[in-house]
């Protein structure tokens, strides 16, 4: 995958570990470590992401020797925007043009560009996302399909 607009390897892994709870979704939680050994992360690169997602409302997290990462609210009311935004806080922030083109045009050039893959991302949910995975007959991690309803 690459373009011009690529999003980060955070981002991308922190999706990735939504969507694994969210598509395989148990009644046990699902642990940090395991999520960073079946992306082949470090420990130290996804967990900000996942803290930062649950102190957003995503996922709830659980302490303990059985303690993980789960929905913290219905897959089909959390929107890929929601994850974008939630992340977002703990990028690294964005260096500021130095040039009047660059401050004037360039930035918000791709500043608008943004806004509009934002109202994208607000339209596709976990849900979607999920359904995508059962078409492409991806094999799940855990028992039988479930959702978490509040």
């Amino acid at each position: 995958m690459s373009g011009i607009l690529q999003p980060s390897r955070k981002l991308l892994a922190a999706i990735e570990a939504v969507l694994d709870i969210a598509y395989a979704a148990t009644d046990q939680p699902v642990s940090g470590q395991e999520l960073t050994k079946r992306q082949g992360v470090p420990p130290r690169f996804l967990e900000p992401a996942l803290q930062a997602l649950s102190r957003a409302g995503i996922l709830a997290s659980e302490r303990g020797p059985r303690g993980g990462y789960r929905l913290a609210r219905e897959r089909r009311r959390i929107t890929l925007g929601d994850l974008c935004r939630a992340v977002a806080s703990v990028e690294d922030p964005e260096e500021e043009a130095k040039s009047a083109l660059g401050r004037k045009v360039v930035h918000p050039l791709f500043g608008d560009l943004d806004g509009e893959v934002m109202r994208r991302l607000d339209g596709l949910t976990l849900d979607d996302l999920c359904q995508k995975a059962f078409q492409e007959d991806v094999p799940k991690r855990g028992g039988p399909d479930c959702d978490f309803s509040i």
